[in-house]
């Protein structure tokens, strides 16, 4: 006969002991793995599919898309739409300019964050607390707000007619969000490994460059990234700064994609569409780690 000791009782009663029926372990109910599996097969298809109607789009003829179904296939696979909206659309120029506005933008961004959060947060002074703020109040202003002041300056300087404006509005409205996250990455930094190395006779600088941009390099790629979205998908500032075709980036070209008579060629427009959105859905997929790693890395102080 089993003798009922009082961890067995407690066990039993908290539903972890053996049951007095069948004297074997209880077992939580679990969720259906069935379940989970088709809920992630669901997300899936809502993710993919549009993906996939945008690509087989960009296969069809102006006839094909505007005499059958939205849903259809393709009748005829027009692989030429790609090399249209590369040559005769423009494209390639569009995507060369993105490039030489957002390219600068970036690296004054990511270099002027850095040493902005770096300066809050590692460096001791009076009133950093108050420049925080600031830039934290920098974030609530609109851009909206600021495009006829800034045009009006860009023309009284004689920017206008080049891709300055978009560098340097660029600059300006991605620093205040840098500025925050750069110094929340920081904050997860030990300031006994600077300490050190100014015991060891190490600069400001050389704490800068050679200690603390490694350790937040994972923090540097997720910010760059965001950053870049950011950049690379804005029409309302491109829109307003560039005055000619040659300017152009990618979203602008986009919206401005017609053919001869000023009638939408889909075809070549959905190619384009799918150059742009697949070229950087690629530049994530093959950074995704190192993102995850850097939006966890400030989340753990030590």
């Amino acid at each position: 006969m089993a003798v009922e000791t009082p961890l067995k009782t407690s066990l039993r009663r908290a539903g972890r002991g053996p049951s007095a029926a069948t004297g074997r372990p209880r077992r939580r109910p679990r969720v259906s793995k069935a379940w989970v599996k088709a809920v992630v097969a669901l997300l899936l298809v809502v993710e993919l599919y549009p993906l996939v109607w945008m690509f087989l789009t960009s296969l069809k003829s102006n006839s094909d898309y505007l005499n059958n179904s939205t849903w259809s296939l393709p009748t005829s696979w027009e692989w030429g739409n790609y090399s249209e909206a590369w040559t005769t659309g423009n494209i390639g120029l569009y995507v060369r300019n993105s490039l030489l506005a957002v390219g600068p933008a970036l690296a004054l961004i990511l270099l002027l964050g850095t040493a902005a959060g770096f300066a809050l947060q590692i460096m001791v002074w009076k009133g950093r607390s108050l420049t925080l703020v600031v830039f934290l109040a920098g974030m609530m202003v609109p851009p909206q707000m600021i495009l006829l002041p800034l045009f009006t300056v860009y023309f009284q300087t004689g920017l206008s007619g080049t891709l300055w404006p978009l560098i340097l509005t660029y600059t300006g409205t991605g620093l205040p969000l840098t500025v925050f996250m750069m110094a929340t990455y920081y904050r997860a930094v030990p300031r006994e490994m600077f300490e050190a190395a100014t015991l060891d006779g190490a600069g400001i600088l050389r704490s800068f460059w050679t200690i603390s941009v490694p350790m937040v390099r994972n923090a540097l790629l997720t910010v760059g990234l965001v950053e870049f979205f950011f950049i690379w998908n804005d029409l309302l500032i491109a829109l307003t700064f560039t005055n000619s075709q040659d300017l152009r980036t990618v979203q602008v070209g986009l919206l401005n994609f017609t053919g001869d008579f000023g009638a939408t060629q889909y075809g070549p427009l959905f190619a384009a569409i799918c150059i742009n959105v697949f070229g950087t859905l690629l530049i994530y997929l093959f950074l995704n780690q190192k993102v995850m790693k850097g939006l966890t890395s400030g989340a753990l102080k030590g």
